[in-house]
């Protein structure tokens, strides 16, 4: 409630005696204030502008550093669309942008790691099931892959795997692309796969899995890709580097991990030729798969739900992959 109004006016204070001294002596000190603020202001402005201007230019650059390539070329903020070859149309900015590479011996080198199968597979059996062309025949678009006895799934383990071997590689300075980062629902097919390496103009390319045999079936082995000129696919072309690859990555990856070579693939060797798998038969550039180990085997299970172990996976893989690019 409000006592101001036409019917209520408050009394009003009497005046002080010193009222009318003060009043005068502040009136002249105002002028004096005023003229120094405003030389003060003239002055600080100049700094004041200066630095303005210089965190606004420093927050520019490194706006635009963040959206440009290690080539120099501009990125477009978001992702940029792709089909994934038969899986679902949409951003998946692991296929096309990552990082700009570091200096270090596998600076300009190019490597597609293409971490096998996808968690959300299992949640699109239509999709996942659909057939592909392989060259050779139509095979399915993907699989929802194996997993340990204690439900620890193969996708979940590439990745992983996948992106400790990103990391190590970056430090060596090469630019690291993913076929996809679990940033997809399902897919990309197996010929989406193959594409995205070659369109990368990959220096080498790794498909990163694990196996699902009985147990007792224990090691790893790498898979290489037979001579194959069948419809969309030839891989003459392919086959000795990508026998290369193979056997440094073996190499490396027996040494690093202490995982010895399949004991039920590949005559103890640990490597395996195939002309039926998609990724490999569509491949223009050189490649392999490398099945780190048997999850359905209780040894070679202990390993894979290892971080350590995967650790050492990553890092065995990286040994061989550094080796075959600088010859």
């Amino acid at each position: 409630m409000s006592y101001v109004g036409p019917d209520f006016e408050p009394p009003r204070p009497s005046r002080h005696p010193l009222r009318r001294p003060l009043t005068v002596a502040v009136a002249a000190l105002v002028p004096g204030a005023l003229a120094g603020w405003l030389v003060w202001q003239a002055v600080g402005d100049s700094d004041g502008n200066d630095s303005a201007a210089a965190q606004a230019s420093a927050s520019e650059s490194r706006s635009s550093s963040a959206n440009t390539s290690a080539d120099g070329k501009e990125r477009p903020e978001g992702g940029t669309g792709q089909s994934g070859g038969g899986g679902e149309t949409g951003a998946s900015p692991s296929a096309t942008a990552s990082a700009p590479a570091a200096s270090g011996p596998l600076k300009g080198k190019v490597v597609v790691v293409d971490p096998g199968h996808n968690p959300g597979n299992f949640r699109h059996p239509s999709e996942i099931n659909r057939k592909v062309n392989i060259g050779t025949n139509w095979k399915e678009c993907d699989t929802t892959g194996t997993s340990t006895n204690d439900g620890y799934t193969e996708a979940k383990f590439t990745l992983d795997v996948s992106r400790r071997l990103r990391t190590i590689l970056e430090k060596e300075g090469a630019t690291v692309k993913f076929t996809h980062d679990s940033d997809r629902a399902w897919g990309p097919c197996v010929d989406g796969r193959a594409q995205i390496g070659n369109k990368a103009a990959a220096d080498a390319v790794v498909s990163v899995h694990a196996d699902g045999s009985a147990p007792g079936n224990r090691g790893f082995h790498v898979i290489l890709p037979g001579s194959v000129h069948s419809g969309a696919a030839d891989t003459r072309p392919i086959v000795a580097p990508s026998r290369d690859l193979g056997e440094r990555i073996a190499d490396a990856f027996r040494r690093t991990t202490g995982s010895p070579p399949s004991n039920y693939v590949g005559d103890g060797t640990g490597l395996d030729v195939r002309k039926d798998l998609g990724g490999l038969n569509l491949s223009t550039v050189p490649k392999v798969f490398i099945e780190c180990g048997n999850m359905r085997d209780s040894e070679d299970s202990g390993r894979l739900t290892s971080d350590t172990w995967r650790q050492k996976a990553a890092q065995g893989m990286s040994e061989g992959i550094v080796s075959f690019l600088r010859g």
